[in-house]
């Protein structure tokens, strides 16, 4: 027997592939909780899928297109209350399925790529371990087949050295490895049928472009594929058909290209208008006015010292490199003599494929990881060579906002409780009284209200959970944030928002940035130079717009040559 599904498996498998279409859906209405505390959030959506088709729901965060395509596969829960007047997969109606039923279904005839990689692979179970579970509930192969599958699907989604990969913990991999996995696991079986949400948000462009490629094969072998993210340029590339919803309703659908060149709701239109690119540089993205800071928020920032009456950069990092063991025992280095300056009140822009080395030279330049080689000096004093006690005073120079706030909170803790842990309880900030006007000060830097001081994490939405997350940095006052892809997750309208937001606090405060993204539109709309990375090196560095408009080298060129362009679909 071959790494291929079994002949009776297939058969299974292949058999509603004779329907015209994978799914259709008529008045589907989706509600959650009781009295008066229901609440409606997909309200009479209908569209349809056919074979052959890719089909994309945009909208931004709380729109319900997530909702809606767990409800297709029967993933809304006990407590939602679906309705439909018609609900089909394959052809069958799906309606009244049990959870036996849908158990055979899911994996084999549906694939279903969540968002999340972190949260959805299990983080004791190496990743090979993961994907084989998949392969073993349906009865694929022998052991050894089971493997061979597992680095097969592996290779097939862009993840180098399979064999080592298979044997690693989520948490041993880059994010965009991670999202690889994850995808790995839902294509295993060759499902006919696949939904993806929001599959490409945590890869860089290079491999971004080899995934919706993977995806766009699958719908032309007779498969269908349902699209859910906030990434208009991906979807301009990916989808025929696109939906837009908006508060649970579809406010606007029809072929890709003409719903993006000309859109007929005002909603579509603002979503066009906030995506980040060369062309929003130096403008505002989102519809709000510019946050006037009040006086007390404005502080004066001490004097930087001088040498030869030059102002050194407030980062300085020589000749950076680092090695790790891996599971393996080869031990590999990942950051190769890496050297940059980022100056006052500017921002550095870092970009490269995952696994670039971008993340490890923020974690040197925070002196979370110690360096093999080279050092880093903050304000032209040591930083990355000196023991811990003598660098505590200075932590509070630099401070980070990553990619995924929630993991990074305590679940337990209030916002409150979350900012004053982060406030310096020396100086102008002893007492309680002091800290608790620090923190609604804090609060207002980022455009949120007192009345979100005594909200859980979980109870704030991922724009809400994103401005706290700044908050926090901005608690000690510091001179550089490490931004480690803090809008990535966020959908197009509220990832406008944080990008103004952190560029009024900049203005305003006169922050330094280490802005790290595998977006680079994001990364040219936000950047004064950039650094690009590649294989734990910098291959080419200079000017944002220089970088952009005339790379010199053959991999920055590569990089930018693979950017899904929303320009030209429109």
């Amino acid at each position: 027997m071959s790494t291929e599904l079994s002949s009776d498996s297939a058969t299974q498998a292949n058999a509603p592939a004779r329907a015209e279409y994978a799914f259709q859906v008529e008045n589907l209405t989706v509600a959650f909780g009781h009295g008066a505390d229901r609440r409606e959030v997909v309200k009479g959506v209908s569209f349809s899928v056919r074979r052959g088709e890719s089909f994309a729901i945009v909208g931004e965060s709380g729109s319900g297109k997530s909702v809606t395509a767990r409800t297709l596969i029967g993933l809304t829960g006990a407590v939602a209350e679906v309705s439909a007047s018609r609900l089909e997969l394959n052809g069958a109606d799906t309606r009244r399925l049990s959870d036996r039923q849908w158990g055979a279904i899911r994996g084999r005839d549906v694939g279903f790529i969540l968002q999340d990689a972190l949260v959805s692979l299990d983080a004791l179970r190496p990743v090979g371990r993961e994907i084989e579970e998949t392969l073993k509930l349906h009865r694929f192969g022998d052991a050894r087949q089971r493997r061979a599958r597992v680095l097969e699907v592996l290779a097939q989604v862009g993840v180098p050295e399979p064999e080592l990969r298979a044997r690693q913990l989520p948490g041993q991999l880059s994010g965009g490895l991670r999202q690889r996995a994850l995808i790995a696991s839902a294509i295993a079986l060759n499902p006919s049928v696949v939904i993806a949400d929001e599959p490409t948000t945590a890869l860089d462009v290079t491999v971004q472009s080899q995934i919706i490629a993977l995806l766009d094969e699958m719908k032309r072998k007779d498969g269908a594929l349902l699209v859910i993210s906030h990434d208009l340029a991906v979807v301009s590339r990916l989808a025929d058909r696109i939906a837009v919803m908006n508060q649970g309703v579809i406010v606007e659908q029809g072929p890709t290209a003409e719903v993006l060149s000309n859109p007929k709701d005002p909603y579509t239109q603002s979503l066009l208008d906030a995506v980040p690119s060369a062309h929003s540089r130096g403008t505002r993205l989102s519809k709000r006015p510019r946050r006037v800071a009040a006086p007390a928020t404005v502080r004066t920032r001490p004097t930087p010292s001088q040498t030869n009456g030059v102002r050194p950069p407030i980062i300085a990092a020589e000749h950076l490199t680092k090695r790790y063991r891996g599971p393996d025992g080869v031990t590999r280095t990942v950051v190769d003599d890496v050297s940059f300056e980022l100056r006052r009140g500017e921002t550095l822009g870092v970009v490269g494929e995952s696994g670039s080395g971008k993340t490890t030279v923020a974690r040197l330049a925070l002196a979370i990881t110690g360096a093999d080689g080279g050092r880093v000096l903050i304000d032209g004093e040591p930083w990355s060579d000196v023991p811990e006690r003598t660098r505590r005073p200075r932590r509070r120079l630099i401070t980070t906002v990553y990619q995924d706030p929630l993991s990074s909170f305590d679940p337990r803790w209030t916002v409150e409780k979350i900012l004053h842990d982060a406030i310096p309880a020396d100086g102008a900030y002893r007492g309680r009284s002091a800290r608790a006007a620090r923190a609604l000060e804090l609060l207002q830097l980022v455009d949120l209200g007192a009345e979100h001081l005594d909200r859980r994490p979980l109870l704030l939405s991922g724009g809400q959970r994103q401005r706290v997350a700044i908050a926090r940095a901005l608690a000690p006052e510091p001179d550089v944030i490490v931004c480690d892809e803090s809008v990535s997750a966020l959908d197009v309208s509220i990832q406008a928002q944080v990008l103004d937001l952190l560029a009024d606090l900049q203005a305003d405060l006169g922050l330094s940035y280490l802005f790290i993204s595998h977006d680079l539109g994001v990364i040219h709309h936000v950047s004064d130079r950039i650094l690009v990375m590649h294989g734990g090196r910098v291959v080419e560095q200079g000017d944002a717009d220089e970088v952009f408009g005339n790379p010199q080298q053959d991999y920055t060129k590569q990089l930018l040559s693979a950017i899904p362009s929303l320009e030209r679909a429109r």
